[in-house]
């Protein structure tokens, strides 16, 4: 008997679904083809959370989902940090001197060149980790192997040739949890926390440097600041930012007040507990 559903972009096997599983145990993960799709599944209720990467300390921002983020309708309730590792598997039996060619998502592929170089072998790209391990058990091939997490070699049978082998060993992906619960219960008390917002400045001289200016006069630490272009259009540009604390925080009542006056859109995506995964 699990405890609800939560939903994940990709195959079964992917790190994503390693993260629904360290996060949350008890709740059944829930493939999905695109983020997208998975976004929609906890909106419509089908799943009761989604576990969403972000960034990864190589690669940078995820694409597509800051877009999505503002739009979903979904609130951020927590974060996960979780250190990734890629394992070179193949079908039963299969040796490492027999592979000549490897096929994994190309960041996955990037991340393991060193690997990939040393053993010579052709690399070729699918759209995620863990549906390379699905597609090599449904094909089997004794000259081809997949590059994915341990869990997909598991779920789909294969047999692991080399245990992580990331050329950087704190490789780590960020990952945001959401709900459809428009007001989720806060953080607990005493707890530190993050606060995650978007906002768009207004078509002023200076609007942005004025809009931040809250956050330093008020002595508010933002830990990040990205921007993107929205529908295309170059001159509409959104803001998405993170600070520490709550919005009930005196410091970052009063920042946001000032950010407020500067843009003609503001929303707050959430406020949940920082991940102590931060403090190593």
């Amino acid at each position: 008997m699990t405890k609800g559903r939560i939903a994940f972009q990709g195959e079964l096997g992917a790190n994503s679904h390693e993260a629904c599983m360290a996060a949350f145990p008890d709740m059944e993960p829930v493939p999905h083809p695109t983020f997208e799709d998975a976004f929609d599944a906890v909106k419509a209720g089908d799943c009761q959370l989604g576990m969403i990467p972000v960034e990864n300390s190589i690669a940078g921002r995820v694409a597509d989902v800051h877009h999505l983020l503002p739009s979903s309708g979904l609130k951020i309730i927590g974060e996960r940090f979780k250190p990734i590792h890629f394992q070179l598997m193949a079908n039963p039996g299969v040796k490492l001197e027999d592979l000549k060619t490897v096929q994994s998502m190309a960041i996955a592929i990037h991340q393991c060149r060193a690997t990939v170089r040393r053993l010579g072998l052709k690399a070729e790209t699918v759209g995620d980790t863990a549906g390379a391990a699905k597609q090599l058990a449904e094909r089997p091939d004794p000259t081809r192997a997949a590059i994915a997490p341990a869990l997909a070699a598991r779920i789909y049978g294969l047999e692991i040739l080399a245990r992580d082998i990331e050329d950087t060993h704190n490789n780590t992906t960020r990952f945001l949890i959401m709900t459809a619960d428009p007001e989720p219960a806060p953080p607990p008390p005493g707890a530190a926390c993050v606060t995650s917002f978007v906002f768009r400045v207004r078509n002023l001289p200076a609007a942005l440097y004025k809009a931040l200016g809250g956050f330093a006069t008020n002595g508010v630490n933002m830990t990040k600041l990205e921007s993107y272009m929205e529908g295309g259009a170059f001159t509409a540009t959104f803001f998405y930012g993170e600070v520490d604390g709550r919005p009930e925080d005196r410091a970052l009542t009063l920042a946001f007040e000032e950010l407020a006056f500067f843009t003609d859109r503001f929303e707050i995506l959430g406020t949940y507990p920082a991940d102590p995964f931060r403090s190593r």
